[in-house]
Parts: structure tokens; sequence; C-alpha cells
């Protein structure tokens, strides 16, 4: 039987209430809004699945499903390529350099995928700088950016860290006697890995591989700025933005997309089903490392080199486009200019003024959001609590064209007072839009911080007098400071780039935020320039929200261990 409310808990209940209402009208409804259109026959406005049914019967869709599919799983194997030697040679060996391996290979993460697209082409395309010395020296060219291939070398530089920092956290956690034993029964080299290293480091490996099946195979910015129309995203983009937002593909492509995101979540939880990844020592130890010898650390430099130099690629050839002036059949600009930046910061500074706005409210509402739930989740016994967590992590599994298009959907009827203007043209939906988005970052990073606070201070406090709303005012909220301002720096940073929901959401130039901005530059050749100058600014703008949340965490983390009492009788 379910115990009554108290009159303390009264209060985190409301706010509970508050919380789980706004979810439902800007991330359930929406969705919803979305699956319930994709199975609605468009003249009677009855149940049916004629959609789906004219959807896999139409040829274009067909293909679209299948590209998406082929490239969500080719960037999976590319990205696994390019990440386990990284890996693989960080943890087993003495490898001198290894935390700034480590650390370059997760600078891909800070360019949207979209951003470095133009680059790639500049660099790899037919007619690019590899190609072009390729041909001169060789004789031959290798089609890098040809249609899919150019999307699936795109995705897999970007999303690739993914699967580099679990598999690397995984590789560290295991139990090196495990290894040890092996080698005793005369297993070494290939064979060692195959059978007993990568098996136990699965874990790692599935967590990330799904990650980046979902983020490739939801990308809507990277298809399209490639020209590359044939797959799920873009055509429900194509659909709503061409046809209308009447249109049934573009919700039952949404539908698919939900589906898939889910399905790959699934998947990656099954494929762990049934076995046990557990080491016999607390703390696992990490793999044995060993020195290597001369020249097998000349060709595990030579080939991490290689990699580097490729994931880094995109950001090189973005900044060179950004003061180029003209770079067409040539390895390089003919020269370069400062003129991209003044151009931007002259006609085009409404785009990072907008993003400065949005981001910043998004991430506000973000950590404030993140931290109601985590109190209320954490430090209450209300029942369902555990649904606001699980509701704002499902945010995670929508995709942002499928958001944008269940909002414009939802909202286009809906009149603001005072505005005279429906919600889904108001500026005010894409700020909504990238809170939802942003929100399950935001929320782990609150919820790891109020963990950290013990309750016998909020008992402390409340002993003395306080009531619960002071004690959360003048205590909790202090103490998640770090955890608070490391939620906030991340939602900004990701927010600042995000454009697969705001592409949808832009009712005029005016209100276009940074990620719509470079996308339209990108267009044009004549506005390549200004559009990496705009993705320059777009990726500081990420690396210095990272490299800031990164330091919180950190100085966070040494102030709690700095504040730990020694116990008695131990050594200071």
């Amino acid at each position: 039987m379910a115990q009554p409310i108290s009159s303390v808990q009264r209060g985190p209940a409301t706010i509970g209430i508050i919380i789980a209402l706004f979810l439902i009208l800007f991330l359930a409804l929406p969705v919803l809004k979305v699956i319930f259109v994709a199975f609605q026959d468009p003249a009677t406005g009855e149940f049916t699945f004629i959609n789906f049914v004219d959807f896999f019967n139409t040829s274009l869709f067909q293909e679209s499903f299948f590209n998406s599919f082929y490239v969500a799983i080719m960037s999976v194997l590319v990205a696994t390529l390019i990440s386990v030697p990284l890996a693989y040679f960080t943890t087993r060996f003495n490898f001198s350099g290894a935390l700034i391996i480590q650390t370059l290979g997760i600078i891909p993460l800070i360019m949207p995928p979209f951003v470095g697209a133009v680059a790639m082409q500049l660099l790899f395309g037919s007619n690019g700088s590899v190609n072009l010395l390729l041909d001169e020296w060789f004789g031959f060219t290798i089609p890098f950016m040809e249609g899919l291939n150019g999307v699936i070398f795109v995705e897999s530089i970007h999303y690739f860290p993914f699967i580099l920092i679990n598999l690397s956290a995984a590789l560290v956690n295991i139990d090196r006697s495990m290894e040890e034993a092996a080698q005793n029964l005369g297993s070494s080299g290939l064979r060692l890995f195959r059978r007993i290293v990568f098996p136990l480091a699965m874990p790692g490996y599935v967590a990330g591989a799904a990650l980046v099946f979902i983020k490739v195979f939801d990308d809507l910015g990277t298809p399209l700025l490639l020209n590359v129309n044939n797959m799920l995203a873009p055509q429900a983009f194509l659909r709503i933005t061409s046809i209308g937002i009447s249109d049934p593909m573009g919700y039952v492509i949404s539908v698919i997309l939900v589906g898939f995101s889910l399905l790959s979540l699934y998947v990656s939880l099954l494929a762990l089903k049934g076995k046990d990844y557990a080491t016999t020592q607390k703390g696992g130890g990490g793999l044995m490392k060993r020195d290597l010898r001369f020249w097998e650390k000349i060709g595990c430099y030579s080939l991490v080199i290689f990699i580097l130099m490729l994931v880094l690629s995109p950001h090189i050839g973005l900044f060179l486009l950004s003061f180029g002036t003209i770079w067409s059949y040539a390895v390089l600009p003919d020269a370069y200019t400062f003129d991209h930046y003044i151009t931007v910061f002259s006609s085009a500074s409404q785009y990072i003024t907008n993003t400065l706005l949005y981001a910043g409210l998004a991430a506000t509402f973000d950590v404030i959001l993140g931290t109601a739930i985590a109190y209320v989740v954490l430090r209450t016994g209300i029942r369902g609590r555990k649904w606001l967590d699980y509701g704002a992590t499902a945010a995670l599994a929508v995709p942002g064209v499928v958001l944008g298009i269940g909002y414009l959907r939802l909202f286009h009827s809906v009149d603001v007072p005072l505005i005279d203007k429906p919600l889904a043209s108001w500026w005010v939906i894409i700020v909504i839009a990238l809170t939802i988005r942003r929100l399950p970052y935001a929320l782990r990073s609150c919820m790891a911080a109020l963990q950290q606070v013990s309750i016998m201070l909020e008992e402390a406090a409340e002993n003395v007098g306080a009531t619960k709303s002071r004690t959360v005012w003048r205590i909790v909220v202090p103490l998640m400071s770090g955890g608070i301002l490391a939620g906030f720096v991340t939602s900004f940073a990701t927010a600042s780039v995000e454009l697969s929901a705001t592409i949808m959401l832009v009712a005029t130039e005016s209100d276009a935020p940074l990620a719509f901005g470079i996308y339209e530059y990108m267009q044009s050749a004549s506005g390549r320039g200004p559009g990496a100058a705009l993705g320059i600014i777009a990726v500081l703008f990420v690396g210095f929200g990272t490299y800031m949340s990164h330091r919180i965490i950190e100085r966070s983390k040494r102030a709690r261990e700095a504040s730990v009492p020694v116990t008695e009788g131990a050594t200071p």
C-alpha cells in the first residue's frame, strides 16, 4: 500500500510533477504524435498500416533504408579498425606518449561531423589533396568520398572515440591474472588477443559500438552536406520540408529511426546477456604492459601516427579552408586571408549571438531540471520518482530530426499569446528542443554530484532548525556546484552545434543558430570559406567547453579528496 506524501515531501513531489509534465509535453507527446500520424490514414484519419506498406513498396525508401543500415554497420567496422589499435597499444605496451595519443584520439568528438564534411571533400574527394598526390605519384585515385563512402568515412572518423574511450576503460580493468594464465598455457600474440583479451573487453566495445551505430543511423547533417539524400534521416527532412508536415512518409521514417535506436540498444544488451565478464580481483590491475622491441616500436608508432593524422584531418582541412582564398583542384589553397572571419563577424554575427542565447538558456534549464530530478530521485521516497530519470534519459534514443518533426506537427497551430505566431515558429521552441536534447548530459553530471554529497550534512542542517528548502539552497546546491557547472558547460558546448533538431525549427533567418548558419554557408562554393570560419568558431565553443568541463570535474575531485579527514591512527 502506497504511503501518503508527507508535508516534507510535498514540495519535491510538486516539483517532480511539474518536471514530469514538461517531459510529457515536450518529449513524450511529440514522439507519440509522430507515431500516431505514421499509423494514420491521410484521407480518413483511421488507423492503418498502409503508410508502412507504401514505404517498403517504394524503391527510393527501400534504398534509403538499406543505405542507412549499411552506412551505420560499415561506420562501426571502420571505427573499430581505427580505435582498437589505439586502445590496445596504449593499454598493453609501455608506450611513450600514451596519454597524448588518447587525448588526440578524443579530439574528433569536438567537431560535429557535418562541420568537417566539406573539408574532408577538399582533402579526400576525387579532386582533393590526397587523390591529386596519388594520381601524380602513382597514377591512381581512391574513391574515399564517393557517395556512401564519404558518409562512412566522415562518420567513422568522427564517432570512433566512443569505441576508443569505452574499450580503453575495459582493457584497463581486465584482470591481468587471466592473461598470465592464458600465456602459461601457450597462448600469445594475436591468438591471446582474439581468445582472451578482446572477449574480456567486450562490454566496453559493445557499449561504444552501439553508440556509434545510433549516432550514424540518425545523423542528418553529414549526408545533407555531402549531397547524399538516399538515406533515412535526409529523406525524413526533405519530405517534411519540401512536401509539408502532412506527408505521412516523413513520420513513417521517423518511427523507423526511433525503432532502430531502441533496437540497437536492446541488441547491445542482448549481446552481453548470460555472459560473465567479471574479474577475480578488485580493480583488475589492467593488462600486463611490456616493452616493445625496436622494430615493433617503429611499426606501432607508424600505425598510430597514420591513424592520428587521418582522424585529425577534418580539423586541419577546416582550418585551412577558413583562411584559404581559392581551394579547387589543388593540394592546398592558392592563398590565405582573414576575410572569411571578417565576413562572419560583420554580416553573420547574429548566428553567434543566437547560439550564445539559445545554448545558454538551454544549459541553464538543463542544470535546473537535472538538479531537481537528481534530488527527487536520490533524496526522496516519492513513488515513481525513478521514472523521471528514465524519462529524461529517453531523449538519447530520440533522433533530433524526429523531435523537430514532432514539434512542427504538434505545435504548428498552437498560437502563443501576445506574439501572435505559432509556438513551432517562435525561437523559444529551439531552446526547448536543445533543452530536451541535452538534458541527459546535465542529468548524469548532477546525479553523480549529488551521490557524492553525504545526506548527514543535510540532516545536521535540519537538526539546527534549517528548513528543507533552505538546506537544499544553502548546503546541497553549493556542494553540487562542481557537477552542476560541469553539466552546464557540457550541455552548452554540445547544444552550440546541434543541427538535426534546429534545422527543422528555424522559421526565419534572424532566428538561426550557428549550426544552421554553417549549413547554409556550405551550400555554395563561395560560402565555404565563411562557413569554415563559423565551423572553427563552433569547434572552439565545444573544445573550450570540453576543456572547462574536465577542469571543473578534476578540481571537484581534488577538493573532495582533500576534504576527506584522516582516520584515527592512520598515517597522514
